[in-house]
């Protein structure tokens, strides 16, 4: 081999130099490159992209277009490549630019004419008489558009400029006269002022007396009482995350359960929801036949479902409609509630794709995260539960406006618990942003890509779900046996001994503090005992075909569909430290010694929910129970 005393001139240095032909702008023609040194022969390869793109036609596409080709064109083992399949994957990836280039060109053209679009769609819908009292959805869904339009040229702080002049007008003047010692307690003081108000200010309903939301209110009280007494280090207490959580927390359910917008909104929600399981029974359909879709069953219900909507989910993940909707709440959270970046991503993201998910979205800041912040994650992703198993509980005919609020509700409610129970007493990595840091691992090449990613998770998901379900029931019934022949030699036969039973007992007092009705304490404990112990799966199972719960009241209902939704009980404990230890095994020791206290917290965060819920709650003339609605599917079915 001949050689040079420039080594950038020798051939088996080509792929580890740079100058501008190397540029990915130079694959566009399939000529060979000229070289200065007519010793040096033309390359067989093309040359690898420098790592910073510095043309003026910067696209993340291109990048990515251009290391897939690299991949393809080099040869690891010095093996001759075929010219021809050089030229053909010249051509794709200068076809893609093209079609990339020429939208990049005329991108404003194209939004200006879907905004136009939607606009004349908004219009056309107030001038109707049939659909102008539905006017409030729509209009919302298209100011989320046209926003979104207008962010992609101006700044979202551009569009805030009003808000933030009354805030800093109105909230921070306030603040300003205020001596910072008392601002905590001020802060407070109007917290309790505020949910003293709306509570008891309403007046009494069937299903929600001004005696039972009494109780409700003591209930957070004593729960709150209970984490400061249990706090890992009470001088260290940041109580702003603490007062601005509960106040948020009751200021979302006022939102969703008491005016009529709110409900509106939820109920938009829920019945999209709905839609997503009939568009999988049409899959159902096709595999097997249209009456066996129809069928109520666990299978060919919420299986399906699930494995379609996170499909779903990868896509909007692909085009990075979720990672923007999740850095937007998370921002909110960061700058409401003052607690780091990586938490406030990871606690914005765990109603949506799950406790382990959202996690992964600050992958590269496990290791470096301080214990107060490992506490949280876990606490936050026990807290709520994800949107794939969402669905399915909408699937056994959980009320959708209550599950769906009881996730956005549990955000503010885990973090405020977790600072409670475990304060920062570290200095955090990330304190003064909100990242979401690019993974590259197991990426889509494309939406078609994606699409086929996400059936594969949906039936991993599915698969597992229905194999935790089975194994659990079947365990317990094997424990209540066991528990039944020892109790029948204590003649113990009427109610025969079970775990339910013993659970019932246990959580009597956690019933009560909720505000639940006097003669359905036992049963709603023992709810609460099987979602801990076993998963809330089978605890909405229960909840909904189980015919003890048949003739529970719409109040104890709701507050059982609040109190269930969220995945804090022990096999979630598992699946917690695996993740995380797995993507950073040097703090597995910390993330072990904190996932008990985790557990703990996140099941009092939903339990919070829960309580706020039954201070909250008024007319429940429209809920429909999880039983009736059963009832009601299987008739239909029928």
């Amino acid at each position: 081999m001949v050689t040079h005393h420039d080594p950038a001139l020798d051939p088996e240095n080509q792929h580890y130099h740079t100058h501008p032909s190397h540029h990915g702008l130079a694959l566009q023609t399939v000529e060979p490159v000229i070289h200065a040194d007519a010793h040096v022969g033309p390359r067989e390869s093309d040359p690898i992209a420098p790592e910073k793109n510095t043309s003026p036609i910067h696209s993340t596409n291109v990048e990515k277009d251009v290391k897939n080709l690299q991949v393809k064109l080099v040869d690891q083992e010095n093996k001759s490549i075929d010219s021809g399949d050089i030229i053909e994957g010249y051509e794709e990836t200068q076809s893609r630019w093209r079609l990339a280039g020429f939208y990049s060109r005329f991108r404003v053209y194209f939004d200006i004419f879907w905004a136009c679009f939607f606009t004349a769609w908004w219009i056309s819908l107030l001038v109707q008489d049939t659909y102008r009292h539905d006017w409030l959805i729509p209009t919302i869904v298209y100011l989320c558009i046209i926003a979104r339009f207008i962010t992609f040229y101006l700044p979202v702080k551009y569009l805030l400029v009003g808000a933030k002049y009354v805030w800093d007008r109105t909230a921070i003047k306030v603040v300003d006269y205020i001596p910072e010692k008392w601002r905590h307690p001020a802060g407070a003081l109007l917290t309790v002022g505020v949910i003293l108000i709306g509570t008891f200010a309403t007046k009494d309903y069937d299903d929600s007396l001004r005696s039972d939301r009494a109780i409700s209110f003591f209930g957070c009280v004593i729960a709150i009482f209970c984490l400061y007494v249990t706090s890992a280090n009470r001088k260290a207490i940041d109580w702003h995350p603490v007062i601005t959580g509960m106040l948020m927390q009751y200021i979302i359910a006022l939102f969703v359960l008491r005016t009529k917008c709110g409900y509106d909104i939820f109920n938009f929600i829920s019945k999209m929801a709905r839609l997503l399981l009939g568009y999988a029974k049409d899959g159902v359909a096709f595999i097997t036949s249209e009456p066996v879709s129809q069928l109520g069953m666990f299978f060919f219900t919420v299986l399906p479902a699930i494995i379609f909507f996170v499909t779903i989910v990868h896509i909007f993940y692909y085009w990075g409609c979720l990672q923007w909707f999740v850095v937007k709440f998370a921002s909110f959270f960061f700058w409401s509630m003052r607690i780091s970046g990586a938490e406030a991503v990871v606690a914005a993201a765990s109603p949506f794709i799950g406790q382990g998910e959202s996690a992964i979205l600050v992958k590269p800041f496990i290791s470096h995260l301080t214990r107060a912040e490992i506490h949280q994650i876990m606490t936050s992703g026990f807290a709520t539960i994800a949107g794939s198993v969402l669905v399915a509980y909408l699937g056994f005919g959980i009320n959708p406006q209550a599950a769906i609020s009881s996730c956005v509700m549990s955000i503010p409610a885990a973090i405020a618990c977790s600072k409670l129970r475990f304060p920062e007493t570290e200095e955090t990595l990330t304190s003064g942003r909100v990242v979401v840091p690019d993974d590259d691992v197991n990426e889509a090449k494309n939406t078609l890509h994606a699409f086929a990613n996400g059936a594969w998770l949906g039936i991993v998901i599915a698969g597992t779900i229905l194999a935790n379900i089975l194994c659990i029931i079947a365990l317990i019934a094997l424990i209540n046996a066991l528990l039944g022949w020892f109790a029948h030699y204590w003649n113990i036969n009427d109610p025969e001994l079970s775990l339910e039973m013993i659970l019932g007992y246990i959580f009597y007092p956690v019933a009560f503090l909720l505000g639940a009705p006097r003669n359905e304490l036992f049963r709603i404990a023992k709810l609460i005992g099987i979602k801990i112990i076993q998963n809330e799966f089978v605890a909405y199972i229960s909840l909904s075909h189980d015919p003890d719960y048949a003739d529970l009241s719409k109040r104890g209902s709701m507050l059982a569909t609040y109190a269930l939704c969220g995945f804090a009980n022990l096999g979630s404990v598992g699946t917690v430290v695996g993740v995380l230890g797995q993507i950073a095994p040097t703090r597995i020791t910390d993330i072990a010694s904190l996932a008990l206290s985790s557990l703990i917290t996140g099941a009092i965060s939903t339990l919070l929910s829960a309580a706020v819920a039954g201070m909250v709650m008024a007319d429940l003339s429209n809920f429909v129970t999880p039983f009736e609605f059963a009832v009601s599917q299987a008739a239909a079915s029928a």
